[in-house]
């Protein structure tokens, strides 16, 4: 089969590799669709530790089932699946309470961290356990399907924030997992979304996607004051911070009203520096989401019914062989590029 595999970090090459087995509670999946995730492209270059070569990365995809194990009796070949990223044990302890994405024992697709190497769906096939995949509607297309992954991401993280009908919500970070929790905040009831963001583009398309305020910090002097002017002279009720490095956490704090609530999901840095003080005296909730845990139904019912918008999200869909080059324009920053749809 074809696969994008990472030889070495910064270089990709398009490869044969062996079609994978499966076992007997398995899927052999044919991938139609997968998304390039940012943890993709820090993985490129080696600088998340989590993506060690030779790797074939890429873990936001759906397609078809190709073969399914002798003791997988509910899905046949031809069905349309989505799957998650993260292959949980279902029998330990955290697994067996409903919290699945803490698992003692699991691995994430397309990652190699020096515990494990677990091959991804940069691919024309990929195997994956029966327990982690969800039939998909016709009315769902592939690449759609692709962002079922990110958008269960934000859907646990509201999920995880205690918002009350009519809230006021900041997201800090408008790339692909914010411009989705602006959606999923105003799905959950929120009153006022307001975005911060770096990049006048990415804000642009937070309001178009249900932001009612849009605010850079290189164009607006004091962001937390703002913030407070829109919102009673208080601060916002709770706040999604989608980066991960210390001054957008840091920034999202200093939005929050007394007793606010703040949920951590971005991930980029290992270690921040916090504003221990700020947290502490005005009593802020702080919250740390991590993948998702059984929200994939609820984000393909998303889909189909258009309460989440995902085209807007889609800059490009491009067949695998051309995965090096949009890795590279990723990697670059290039402006206006949000997700891109690869197709083994």
């Amino acid at each position: 089969m074809k696969a994008l595999l990472l030889t070495r970090y910064s270089h990709l090459e398009v490869t044969d590799l062996p079609v994978p087995e499966i076992g007997p509670e398995d899927l052999l999946v044919r991938v139609r669709a997968c998304g390039i995730c940012g943890s993709d492209i820090h993985g490129f270059d080696g600088s998340s530790g989590r993506r060690i070569p030779p790797l074939v990365m890429g873990h936001e995809a759906a397609g078809v089932v190709a073969e399914v194990g002798s003791r997988v009796d509910d899905l046949r070949a031809g069905d349309r699946i989505t799957f998650d990223s993260m292959v949980y044990c279902g029998d330990c302890w955290y697994c067996r309470r409903g919290d699945s994405n803490l698992c003692d024992r699991r691995r994430v697709l397309g990652v190699s961290c020096g515990d494990y190497r677990r091959h991804g769906a940069f691919a024309e096939y990929l195997a994956v356990p029966r327990r982690i995949a969800y039939r998909l509607p016709d009315s769902v297309s592939f690449e759609h399907a692709a962002l079922v992954e990110p958008i269960s991401v934000v859907f646990h993280a509201v999920g995880l924030t205690p918002v009350r009908l009519g809230d006021a919500a900041v997201v800090v970070g408008t790339g692909m997992i914010g411009l989705l929790a602006v959606q999923a905040l105003r799905r959950a009831g929120c009153g006022k979304i307001i975005a911060v963001d770096l990049e006048d583009s990415k804000l642009d398309l937070a309001r178009s996607l249900g932001a009612d305020e849009a605010l850079n910090p290189n164009s607006c002097d004091d962001v937390p004051a703002k913030v407070r002017s829109l919102t009673g002279g208080r601060g916002a009720d709770v706040a999604v911070e989608a980066v991960g490095a210390t001054a957008p956490v840091a920034t999202a704090i200093a939005c929050l009203r007394k007793g606010g609530a703040l949920t951590l999901v971005g991930n980029l840095s290992p270690k921040i520096e916090f504003p221990l003080q700020s947290v502490v005296t005005r009593e802020i909730k702080v919250t740390g989401s991590c993948g998702s845990a059984g929200e994939y139904p609820a984000c393909i019912d998303a889909l189909e019914r258009g309460a989440i918008e995902a085209a807007p999200l889609i800059s490009a869909a491009a067949p695998l062989e051309e995965g090096p080059s949009w890795f590279e324009r990723l990697h670059g920053r290039e402006k206006g590029l949000l997700k891109v749809i690869l197709k083994p």
